[in-house]
Parts: structure tokens; sequence; C-alpha cells
């Protein structure tokens, strides 16, 4: 049986019931988790209570559209909403809420808890993904499980947590998907073409970032990505994101981030990963955020890049020599 806290998971139920309107965001920039949560979320609230409006907001990303189509309303139109947001600790990183005076707001999310505070916050920094509570949330209440949101959360668990390498990966997250794979009868072997499949463009592309990824004497490794390469190689924003835990079993490489520039937006978006430094600290100085050894950061000048960098070299630096002092 799944060991969770049901009291929560109540609190989790009753918010989800007791409105009309809801509308479920996620954090801008999303990745699997993000998406698969959120379209999940949305699609058994919605077979579970036909008569209730629930939309899933955010801008789309055409990489993730087989998770389900985002609904695009009019944010003025639900100002007596409940407001669901799923991976994301920080109201700043919410996407599509522009406008939105929800009435209340309910947070579900793994991880470290930040700025969003309301009514009902099930926060569990032991759960490998989002989409592992999602999964927990539908399994323990009287809400609604087809194959297609259960391949959908399917796939967020094993995306966030790298195939179940990662360190909080649990037996508690086996145990989900033993469930969850049971109860909806889930075929799932045939799903992994939708994480792992590749155009040429993005695995020349992950050539490129090899063959340029500069690597310090502390073991950092690290790449700034121009807008014009991302248009040289026929990829998308989010691709270095999607490629970067590619990049894990480097042996002289302990931290590693993307850098790549948003001219659009004017920012830069980063991505940084860590075989043992903490480093979502670091994240957190440069508008960011996230996990101990995964986490993000939006930088806006070439000065906060080079801090940023430096930051992190002597993070390495720092916990190499600790390292070695413990010997």
């Amino acid at each position: 049986m799944i060991k969770i806290n049901n009291n929560i998971i109540k609190k989790v139920y009753k918010k989800i019931k007791e409105y009309q309107k809801i509308i479920i965001a996620r954090h801008v920039g999303p990745d699997p988790d993000a998406i698969a949560s959120t379209t999940a979320l949305r699609d058994s609230i919605r077979i579970t209570f036909p008569e209730k409006e629930v939309y899933a907001v955010g801008l789309s990303v055409s990489k993730f559209k087989y998770y389900g189509i985002l609904d695009k309303i009019d944010n003025e139109n639900y100002d007596n909403c409940l407001l669901i947001v799923l991976d994301v600790p920080n109201i700043s990183r919410v996407d599509g809420i522009e406008g939105l005076n929800y009435k209340e707001i309910l947070k579900i999310d793994h991880h470290p808890a930040e700025d969003i505070k309301g009514p009902v916050d099930w926060t569990d920094e032991t759960s490998c993904s989002t989409c592992q509570m999602i999964a927990e949330l539908i399994l323990k209440t009287p809400l609604k499980l087809d194959t297609k949101i259960a391949g959908n959360l399917y796939l967020g668990i094993v995306s966030d947590s790298d195939r179940f390498l990662l360190s909080y990966t649990s037996n508690k997250t086996f145990q989900i998907v033993h469930d969850l794979i049971k109860a909806s009868k889930l075929e799932f072997t045939s799903l992994y073409n939708y994480l792992y499949d590749r155009s040429l463009d993005e695995v020349r592309f992950q050539g490129y970032l090899a063959t340029n990824m500069t690597v310090t004497e502390n073991g950092l490794g690290y790449i700034i990505i121009p807008s014009d390469i991302i248009k040289e190689y026929n990829v998308d924003l989010a691709t270095p994101a999607n490629l970067i835990n590619n990049f894990n079993f480097i042996r002289e490489v302990i931290v590693w981030t993307f850098i790549t520039e948003d001219i659009k937006n004017n920012v830069y978006k980063v991505s940084i990963r860590s075989h043992g430094p903490v480093v979502n600290e670091t994240a957190s100085k440069y508008n960011g955020g996230g996990h101990k050894y995964a986490s993000g950061a939006r930088i806006t000048s070439k000065e906060d890049i080079d801090n940023f960098i430096k930051d992190l070299d002597e993070l390495c630096e720092n916990y190499k020599r600790a390292s070695i002092s413990n010997i």
C-alpha cells in the first residue's frame, strides 16, 4: 500500500470539489513533468466532475503536444475560481495567469517551498516529481483515471526521475508506478518514444553542446548558447534543458549548466545539474530555484552570467576541498 499523508490528500480533494471553476497552471519553460501533471489533473477532474469548468493554461510547447492541448481562456472571466499551481514554488514563475483574479490558490509541488501560500499547500520534497503526487491524489481519492491520464503521469515520473536514476527516486515511487499501471492496465513500453524520440537536428545540437562545453579545473561544465546557434541547429529554446540530463555521467564534471539566450524575452534561461554540490541556493540568487541537485534560473545581464559561473565554480571548488578533507 502507498503510505502518504492522507490528511493533506483529503484537503486537496475537498478543495477541488468545492469550486465550480478551476484553473491549473505550472511554471514557465515547462518540462514533461509540468505539462503532464497539468493536463492529467485537468482531465481527471473533468471526467470525475463533468459539470465543472476546468482549464490548463500556459504557453504550449509543440514538443510536448502528446500530453494534451492547453486551454486558451479570458482570465478576466474567472475571478471567482480556484487556482491550482503545479511543479512551481514561486508565484513569479507561474505561466498563464496574468490578469487572473483567483479566489484561492492551492499548490501541489515537489520543490522546496517558497512564496506561494494558500489554504491548502501540498509540498513533498521526497517525491520524485509532481506527476508522482498527482498519481497519489488520483489513486487515493474518487478522482477518476483513464489510460491517457495514466500514460501522462507515467511519462512525467520517468522524465523527472531520469528513468529512476536520480537520488529522490524511492520505494514509494516504484509502488505508485506499480499501482498506476495496475489500475489503468497501462501498456507503458510503447510510450517511451514520446520522451526519447529525437530529430537529427537535435542530435547534432547535442554534439555541439558536448564539443563546446567548457570544463573548469574544479569540475564545473558550462556553455553559453547564443540565440543564433538555436536558430542554426533548428531547435527551440526548451531543447538545452531537455538535453541536460544526457550529460549526467561525465567523469570530470560534478556540476554542469546550460545558459540559453532568449532574445524575445531579453533573458538567459539557465538549467543546472549536480552530482554533489547543492545548487538551488545559488540558483535562488539569480531569479531561480529548484531541487538541491537540479535547478533553474533566469539571468538578464552578461555581468550576472559571469558572476553566476564564478559562484558555481567556487561551489565546486569548496565541495572538492571538503570531500578531500573528509577522506
